[in-house]
């Protein structure tokens, strides 16, 4: 029985998708992008310190850490944030997937910041007051701010 509703359940997903067409596709986490998301949550805490050099992980930016969490599953991107912008592929926000990076404009001057998209709604970030932290990506202010989303894995 179990089996049954577990093949009627895909069938109509699989037929739900056809007819929504490509384009809504969801991507399920990997195995590097969760062992990612766990290593990003490793340095929950660690001090925020504005341009902290590339390569240390005793204080990060925002770019730096994305950069730093990136580099340990082997994917080198570009210092700013800016220029994380540009590699990958983009992402609308509907369909984002662990691992995928989150940008934001908080300057009021275009992307200013990056995350680590974790899943549910949550991203993993540097805050200047806080350090390495989890949010909500769906809250008014990062909500409100939010720009574009890439995939790099």
């Amino acid at each position: 029985m179990k089996r049954l509703a577990a093949v009627s359940l895909s069938a109509t997903i699989g037929f739900s998708a056809l007819a929504l067409g490509s384009s809504s596709q969801v991507h399920a986490a990997t195995p590097q992008s969760e062992e990612m998301i766990a290593t990003a949550k490793e340095y929950l805490g660690v001090p925020y310190r504005f341009g902290a050099p590339s390569g240390v992980n005793y204080a990060f930016d925002c770019s730096s850490f994305t950069q730093y969490i990136y580099k340990q599953a082997e994917v080198k991107l570009p210092r700013t944030s800016q220029g994380q912008a540009k590699v990958g592929e983009e992402v609308s926000k509907d369909n984002l997937s662990q691992g995928d990076l989150v940008f934001f404009n908080t300057s009021g001057k275009g992307i200013s910041h990056v995350g680590i998209y974790a899943g549910s709604n949550k991203f993993i970030h540097t805050s200047s007051s806080k350090g390495v932290v989890e949010s909500s990506i769906s809250s008014g202010y990062w909500s409100k701010n939010y720009v574009t989303a890439r995939r790099v894995l």
